[in-house]
């Protein structure tokens, strides 16, 4: 019972703060500054004022916003439609087709990025448009997008595992290590999730792909 007062309180202030519409780290804060206040002896300002630099002014954080530029860089460029162009031959000739590009790209784009939102926005951009020209239906085509570009959680250079690994003091290149298989093997069970849901499929219809020569993909 001694442990209920103090739950219920924090679980009332986080929800309070909340339902009126304030982000949610400003109201894990408020929840933070209430307990500190009635349960700790500390000064409040002092300790937060203490541990938030001490959380972002790691070194490792330097990384960020190297990452999220180069991510802005790929979404404001053509480099998005160059790959669908490059991808596209050598895709359509497999069950599932074009839909393909979206799991390869937003693999490929998260290994450079290191952001979920930037690989999104960067493949969609293109890969939405064309699939739709092609007459690929519509939920295949924004749930492969969507299931792929979760990729940039767990590939390195993982936003994600970087965050992580300062939070926990753990060293971030064994977690991008631990991270490559696994997302590695995630992606190809999208590409066979993609093969046998377009295989049995009865509103798969797109438009077949021109057969084009080895020498033309390269």
């Amino acid at each position: 019972m001694a442990d209920f007062v103090p739950i219920a309180i924090f679980l009332f202030v986080l929800f309070m703060l909340l339902g009126t519409g304030v982000w949610v780290g400003l109201a894990l804060l408020g929840v933070a500054f209430v307990g500190m206040e009635l349960f700790t002896t500390r000064p409040v300002g002092d300790a937060m004022m203490t541990i938030i630099w001490r959380s972002s002014s790691s070194w490792s954080l330097t990384a960020l916003p190297l990452f999220i530029w180069m991510g802005e860089i790929l979404f404001r460029t053509r480099l998005s439609e160059d790959m669908f162009k490059g991808l596209a031959p050598w895709m359509a000739r497999l069950p599932g087709g074009l839909l393909h590009t979206n799991v390869v790209g937003c693999t490929v784009f998260a290994a450079v990025s290191g952001s979920s939102a930037a690989t999104l926005t960067t493949v969609g951009k293109m890969s939405i448009p064309e699939l739709r020209r092609r007459n690929y239906p519509e939920h295949l085509v924004i749930g492969t997008l969507a299931g792929a570009a979760t990729l940039g959680l767990m590939i390195p250079p993982s936003l994600t595992l970087i965050v992580y690994g300062v939070t926990i003091n753990e060293s971030i290149t064994k977690l991008f290590m631990a991270g490559i298989l696994p997302g590695l093997v995630l992606a190809l069970m999208f590409m066979c999730y993609v093969m046998v849901v377009s295989k049995f499929s009865k509103s798969y219809k797109p438009d077949v792909e021109p057969i084009t020569s080895f020498w033309d993909k390269v």
